[in-house]
Formats: C-alpha cells, structure tokens, sequence
C-alpha cells in the first residue's frame, strides 16, 4: 500500500448490525451473532479478518468498539484494555500467513440492550 486513505464510517438504521473497515495489512468486520434474550445480557461478537501483505507475524490486536459501555466476559485472546468502556483492546496470537483468514467467534461481553458494533481494526 503505498497511499494510505483513512477509512470512512457510514451508520445508518436500515442495514443490518456490523461493520466492515479496511486498514492496513488486514481487512476486518464485525457483527453481533448471538444476543441475550432479554434486557442486560451476553453478547457473542464474530470478528473476521483477511490478512492481505507479504509477511508472516505471530500476533495481533482487535480492538472494536460499541454503541455501549461493555464489560469483557472471554475470548481466544488476552483482555489488554477498555472492560466498562465502549472500546475492548484484546491481544490474540495466532500464526498468520500472508493471505490468512482469521474467525473469532467466540467474543463475549455483557451489555444493556441494543448494542452495536460502531467499528473494529486488527493490526499486527
């Protein structure tokens, strides 16, 4: 990439939950799978990434944020920062080839009712 453009961010009622970024070496997206069945509950988030460049590393960090304040329950990786916040920074370590797909599902936070995903980055 030789001119980088700074990702732009569209929200709108009509489309389904989720969010769809390109930056860097990793494309990523992200969307609410599983949502409690009333009020106050647990969310699992799937995050899926593309990694598109010519290196190989051995660890990456998410970091998604919410329409809410989330409090970090689990996932494949290590909370570093942002439980009680609207944004979760979580480190993961993961072999990535150059053109790897990556898929977590298993992102679980708690939340008041009607949250969304308002944006996610994977870096390495």
């Amino acid at each position: 990439m030789t001119n980088y453009e700074s990702p732009e961010i569209l929200r709108t009622e009509e489309l389904a939950e989720g969010v769809y970024l390109a930056s860097g070496c990793y494309t990523a997206s992200a969307y609410i799978h599983q949502t409690p069945q009333s009020g106050s509950g647990e969310y699992r988030i799937q995050v899926n990434g593309q990694h598109s460049a010519d290196h190989t590393k051995e660890a990456q960090t998410l970091t998604i944020s919410f329409s809410l304040p989330v409090t970090y329950t689990s996932s494949g990786g290590s909370l570093v920062s942002g439980s009680g916040t609207n944004t979760l920074v979580i480190n993961y370590n993961y072999h990535q080839n150059p053109t790897d797909n990556i898929g977590l599902g298993d992102l679980v936070v708690q939340a008041d009712a009607g949250l969304a995903v308002t944006s996610v980055n994977i870096t390495d």
